[in-house]
């Protein structure tokens, strides 16, 4: 076995290479990392700088990711639909649903770990249309334009973003440094 000098890598000897690409066999990480998971209407913050946050399924619905650099925590919440007004009660049982419910709380949880809102990055992914290709219910635009309604309203800058389409996308942010990729279904990465 062949071990990439960050130790993350693992490939058998003599398949280190095809056409110039890597074939990456194994994946493992640090053990003292943390990977955390923010399901579906789901938020996670932390800051373990060994560690990272990633949302799988991303499709309408929206992941917001932020961080603040210099204390180096990060948060992201994976929200399903723009407004809470469509369903109180739903709201109430669990706000990070909505779009206008989770963004607050997750800057909140943020605040707590000593997070502050001028140096905080934001980056956006999903809001796409992968389970309505042909754009007829448009939940993935709605919630994109509630997103960006509700950070522009209480002055938070949009740094990246990976948004709309017709594929599902995994979104990473790492908190060691605050990169934070959008990995979509056929495989491209794009660095936010």
């Amino acid at each position: 076995m062949v071990v990439s000098t960050q130790g993350r890598i693992v490939v058998p000897e003599g398949l280190q290479s095809y056409g110039g690409r890597c074939i990456v066999v194994q994946t493992t990480w640090d053990k003292k990392a943390a990977r955390i998971l923010v399901d579906l209407a789901d938020i996670k913050v932390s800051d373990n700088k060994d560690g990272f946050i990633s949302t799988m399924g991303l499709g309408s619905g929206v992941a917001v990711a932020i961080y603040d650099p210099q204390v180096r925590v990060g948060g992201m919440l994976h929200f399903l639909l723009p407004d809470s007004q469509l369903d109180r009660k739903r709201a109430l049982d669990n706000p990070y649903i909505y779009a206008d419910t989770g963004i607050p709380l997750l800057f909140r949880r943020a605040y707590k770990l000593g997070a502050e809102k001028e140096r905080i990055l934001c980056r956006l992914a999903g809001g796409g249309s992968v389970i309505d290709p042909d754009h007829l219910l448009e939940f993935g635009a709605r919630n994109t334009e509630r997103a960006i309604e509700i950070l522009n309203k209480n002055g938070v800058q949009v740094k990246g973003q990976c948004l709309g389409g017709v594929q599902s996308m995994v979104l990473r942010l790492h908190l060691r440094d605050g990169r934070t990729v959008a990995v979509k279904s056929n495989g491209e990465e794009v660095v936010l």
